[in-house]
C-alpha cells in the first residue's frame, strides 16, 4: 500500500502520472522503444520536447519574450549560473534578498563572481517572516534582484512579487513552482529544479527573458551558458532526456485538472485545514508569522525534541512519512506540494489531533 508521503524533495509525484509513466515505460506509443533508449536528436523524441515546450508555455503563460530551457545541476548550479550569466566586469553588483536557507547559498556563490549585496534579510527573526517592500534597500544600478519565492526549510512565501524597477527580477521558484498561476512577465528569470512539483530530480527548469541572453562572463563553463544553451534549445549536450518527458505527464495532468487555477483552489484548501489544526493545538506551535506562510512547506513543532522524534516514529508507522524537519532545524516539516493528495493531509490532521490527546 502506499505511504502518504510528505517529503521536501525527491517529493511526492501525482500517482496518476506515476502509472502512466509505469505503462510507456517499455515501450512509448508506437515508437519500439522507451523514452530512455531514444536519441534527444531524433525525430520521435524531438516531437516530445516541443509538446512539452508547448504544455509549460501554456499552462504557466509563457510568452515568446521568454526562452524556456531544460537544464541539469539542480538549482543549486543555477546559484552560480545567474551571477555568472547576468554579472559583468562594467557592472557586478547584484541585490540578494535573504529570507532562507537557499537563497543565502545563492548569495554566497554570487560572492564568487562579482559584488552581490544584501538588499534585505529575515535572519535576525529567524527567517520566520518576509521583508516587505518598503524594507528592501534596492540599487537601481544592480544587474538583477535575487529572491526565493518559497523557502522550503523554513516554510515561508513572498506574498507579493517585489517591485524592482528597471532592474530584472530572478527569482528561484523550486518548491513553489505550478502551485498556482504567476505573472512571468514581471521577472528576467524564473528557475527551479523540477523534484517537487515538476517531475523527478535531474532536471532544472530555467525561464529567461531573451533580452537578458547576451552571453556570460568569460569565465562561465559552457555548458551553463545561457546563451549558448538558449542557441541549442537545451541540447548542447544530452539533456535530462527522460525528466523532459516526466515533466510533460505532470503538465498534462495539471491541464485536466484545470490548470493551476484549478491546483491553486486545491492547495489553499490543503494548507487551510492543516494550519487550522496546528493553531487550534495546545501542543504544536507553527514557526512562521500568519501573513508568510507557505501552503507547500508547514514547519511546525511540539518544543521537546523527545516528542518531536515521537510525533515522526508513530506517524511513520501510520504511513505518514517523511516528516521529519530539517537537519538543522529540527521539528517537523509536511511539505503538502500538488502531488499530496487532499485525503492524505486529512489523516495527517487525524493523527496531529489523536497523538496529542494521547500524549497532553
Amino acid at each position: 500500500m502506499r505511504v502518504y508521503n510528505f517529503a521536501a524533495g525527491p517529493a511526492a509525484l501525482p500517482e496518476a502520472v506515476l502509472a502512466r509513466a509505469a505503462s510507456e515505460l517499455v515501450e512509448y506509443g508506437q515508437d519500439g522503444m522507451s523514452v530512455m533508449e531514444m536519441s534527444h536528436r531524433s525525430k520521435m523524441y524531438l516531437a516530445i520536447y516541443e509538446k512539452v515546450d508547448a504544455s509549460i508555455r501554456r499552462v504557466m503563460n509563457i510568452s515568446d519574450d521568454y526562452k524556456v530551457l531544460y537544464l541539469q545541476g539542480g538549482a543549486t548550479l543555477q546559484f552560480s549560473a545567474v551571477p555568472m550569466n547576468l554579472l559583468t566586469p562594467e557592472n557586478p553588483a547584484a541585490d540578494y534578498a535573504i529570507t532562507g536557507n537557499f537563497s543565502k547559498k545563492a548569495f554566497q556563490e554570487a560572492k564568487k563572481y562579482g559584488s552581490p549585496r544584501i538588499a534585505a534579510t529575515s535572519q535576525e527573526q529567524n527567517f520566520s517572516r518576509i521583508p516587505q517592500q518598503d524594507e528592501l534597500a534596492l540599487d537601481p544600478k544592480a544587474a538583477y534582484f535575487h529572491y526565493c519565492m518559497n523557502n522550503t526549510v523554513y516554510g515561508s512565501v513572498w506574498n507579493y512579487i517585489p517591485e524592482t524597477g528597471d532592474v530584472p527580477l530572478v527569482c528561484d521558484m523550486s518548491s513553489c513552482i505550478l502551485s498556482g498561476p504567476v505573472d512571468v512577465s514581471k521577472f528576467g528569470v524564473i528557475y527551479a529544479g523540477a523534484q517537487k512539483n515538476m517531475g523527478p530530480s535531474g532536471l532544472t527548469v530555467v525561464i529567461v527573458r531573451k533580452d537578458l541572453l547576451k552571453g556570460s562572463q568569460p569565465f562561465t563553463p559552457t555548458v551553463m551558458d545561457w546563451k549558448t544553451l538558449a542557441e541549442k534549445d537545451s541540447m548542447y549536450n544530452t539533456p535530462s532526456c527522460y525528466g523532459i518527458y516526466f515533466l510533460g505527464l505532470v503538465l498534462d495532468w495539471l491541464e485536466d485538472l484545470g490548470g493551476l487555477e484549478a491546483m491553486k483552489a486545491i492547495n489553499d484548501k490543503k494548507a487551510a485545514i492543516l494550519y487550522d489544526a496546528l493553531d487550534a493545538s495546545s501542543m504544536f506551535k507553527t514557526m512562521i508569522e500568519p501573513a508568510y506562510r507557505s501552503i507547500m512547506n508547514v514547519t511546525f513543532r511540539t518544543g521537546s525534541e523527545e516528542l518531536d522524534a515521537k510525533f515522526v516514529k508513530e506517524a511513520t508507522a501510520a504511513g505518514l512519512v517523511n516528516l521529519k524537519g530539517y537537519r538543522d532545524l529540527g521539528g517537523m516539516r509536511a511539505s503538502i506540494y500538488n502531488a499530496v493528495p487532499y485525503e492524505g493531509v486529512v489523516k495527517l490532521v487525524e493523527f496531529i489531533k489523536k497523538f496529542e490527546q494521547e500524549n497532553a
